[in-house]
């Protein structure tokens, strides 16, 4: 199974805030089977110790080193916006949920900063139509993982 499915990217979230967003990632984490409930209140633990906006529309919300028993597989769960949300200050378009498994998560985060680094790139994921092309701008992240 891949880190990355078609069913966890959502190219018109609804949330129009920052606590919305984390739990509307999270949700889909947990439908997906890939981590417990508990895991979510850890994105909002994490957020609270660190913010996770990383620049260029981009937060990746996660949970904290304690929840690492509430993931069942390493997977990923990605929402587009819209309209900007405010996170702490920053303007997010994308929310990516993560959540890791011995340390699976690491390999992923770098895929997703190369990606999230270079402004044309954040600007063909804005104007993809589908999650299918998304995924294709993405690349292989789920390649390290799964």
């Amino acid at each position: 199974m891949s880190v990355l499915e078609l069913d966890r990217i959502d190219l018109h979230g609804t949330a129009t805030n920052r606590d919305d967003a984390i739990r509307d990632v999270g949700a889909m984490l947990v439908s997906a089977g890939a981590v417990q409930p508990a895991y979510v209140d850890a994105m909002f633990d994490r957020e609270r110790t660190v913010s996770t906006y990383m620049g260029n529309y981009l937060a990746i919300p996660h949970g904290t080193n304690e929840s690492k028993d509430e993931i069942l597989r390493s997977a990923l769960a990605i929402i587009r916006y819209d309209s900007p949300l405010d996170w702490a200050g920053n303007e997010v378009r994308f929310v990516i949920g993560i959540a890791g498994q011995n340390n699976e998560h690491l390999g992923i985060l770098s895929k997703l900063a190369l990606v999230f680094s270079e402004e044309d790139d954040v600007e063909k994921l804005l104007a993809a139509k589908t999650p299918e092309e998304l995924l294709d701008l993405l690349g292989d992240l789920s390649e390290d993982a799964a």
